[in-house]
């Protein structure tokens, strides 16, 4: 080989491999707590404003069918892996097996040369039991309060990298996570970030805790309203951020939200009595309780948004099928890197749809009951017991044997049952009955 086609070839694959490096994007991911689709504007939400949050859908792309679990303990479990929460046999609350640690998609990412972030919200352990934990699961460094240590609020304690902060007293837990994961974008602006926001709110104070944690300014705890506005507030911020960094236009943001909206919340504490609000909001005319805990729509079909300029189409509403198990899969995918081999998932990437190349492979969604007992607890393990659903964007059916026509239904009033099923009906239940057969067909130990 001549020395000037060696010459050639080198700067050619060099060449290459500086484009594809400029084609992975930064990744901010913000997954909100406690918010359902009808909190959100551009979901038809009348009760509250969500100014930025509409805008980046309507800049972006907006998904109808994006689902979650119940609660938030098996939607980040699931998050995490690309694994259902059954697929890991008997997990207490505020646990994370070990044998799927070097597996999550931070350590994936990274493994890819991105710095990864994460502020807020943990939850996957007691962070004052194991303050190393999320180091382990791949974040290169962290901001997280201590989930029943402490307040997430105001004067929050919050972990450094494994270190209880010493700065926070006067100050309000939302903007610290915030101005942390500025000052991690800042400065990883010169290469390609994932920084995860895992936001506490709209979830409300820490309910455990003796004495109760203090009152904000106002002599109580926020409202549901108020901590909307916290959430939009600071999604404005973040974007501003980024923009004024010369980031925008290389910067994936994803928003979604670990549940459905909660029924009520706590406003105040009394002495050691915990005073609680209800929570009911407006979508497009009609009143909604909130869902979370319950596996109807409303406690599981989530918000999803996704903006990148230039990459992302403006104004697009999808109906594919998205559940948790999907980010792992997919946050690989647009960071260049590589599942293990062998390895099997429950997730499908979506990066096709957000590209505009193609449409997810998923051909129905899932969700389970939380079956997770409290540490120390003794509770059946997530197989072998407790309700969940198996979905296509129109039918939905759960393993007691009812089904629903969620384009007719959505809030599940006139249950179908077998007895009943026409010739076209029994076809779709046999559908999903099948999706049942495939989950059932692969033991929680044969996850790997």
């Amino acid at each position: 080989m001549s020395r000037q086609l060696l010459l050639t070839i080198c700067v050619v694959i060099c060449f290459s491999s500086l484009t594809g490096a400029a084609d992975r994007p930064n990744i901010l991911f913000i997954l909100a707590d406690d918010v359902g689709q009808e909190v959100l504007g551009c979901y038809g939400g009348q009760s509250y404003e969500t100014p930025h949050l509409d805008e980046l859908a309507r800049t972006g792309m907006q998904f109808r069918n994006g689902f979650s679990m119940p609660v938030c303990h098996p939607t980040r479990l699931t998050l995490m892996t690309g694994k259902y929460p059954f697929r890991h046999g008997k997990v207490t609350w505020g646990d994370f097996p070990k044998t799927e640690e070097p597996f999550t998609w931070p350590n994936l990412v990274a493994e890819s040369g991105y710095s990864t972030y994460i502020a807020g919200k943990w939850q996957l352990c007691l962070l004052g039991d194991d303050p190393r934990h999320p180091h382990r699961l791949g974040f290169e460094h962290f901001d997280l309060f201590g989930w029943h240590e402490g307040p997430r609020y105001y004067e929050p304690m919050i972990y450094r990298d494994g270190a209880v902060r010493d700065d926070t007293l006067g100050h309000y837990g939302p903007d610290l996570y915030v101005r942390s994961l500025i000052e991690f974008m800042k400065a990883n602006r010169e290469k390609p970030f994932f920084a995860f926001y895992s936001m506490a709110v709209c979830h409300e104070v820490t309910d455990d805790l003796d004495p109760p944690v203090p009152h904000g300014p106002f002599g109580r705890y926020d409202s549901y309203p108020e901590m909307v506005a916290e959430m939009d507030r600071n999604v404005g911020r973040l974007v501003a951020a980024l923009e004024a960094l010369g980031l925008r236009e290389n910067t994936l943001i994803i928003f979604t939200a670990d549940n459905g909206t909660p029924p009520e919340i706590i406003i105040r504490a009394d002495g050691s009595d915990l005073i609680r609000q209800e929570v009911v909001s407006r979508q497009n005319g009609l009143l909604f309780p909130g869902g979370k805990k319950k596996l109807i729509n409303d406690g599981t079909n989530v918000p999803l948004i996704a903006n990148w300029p230039g990459k992302i189409r403006e104004g697009q509403i999808v109906d594919d099928l998205v559940d948790m198990s999907d980010y792992l899969p997919t946050f690989v995918e647009l960071t260049g890197g590589k599942l293990p081999a062998g390895r099997k998932l429950d997730g499908f990437s979506f990066a096709s749809r957000l590209l505009g190349t193609g449409k997810s492979n998923r051909e129905f969604a899932y969700a389970e009951e939380a079956v997770l007992p409290k540490p120390g607890g003794v509770e059946p393990d997530g197989k072998s017991g407790g309700l969940r659903w198996v979905r296509t964007a129109n039918w939905k059916l759960y393993n007691d044997g009812r089904l629903f026509h969620m384009r007719e239904d959505d809030q599940e009033q006139n249950a179908l049952y077998a007895s009943d099923d026409d010739s076209a009906k029994k076809a779709i239940r046999q559908q999903l009955l099948r999706a049942f057969d495939a989950l059932d067909a692969q033991s929680p130990s044969s996850g790997d």
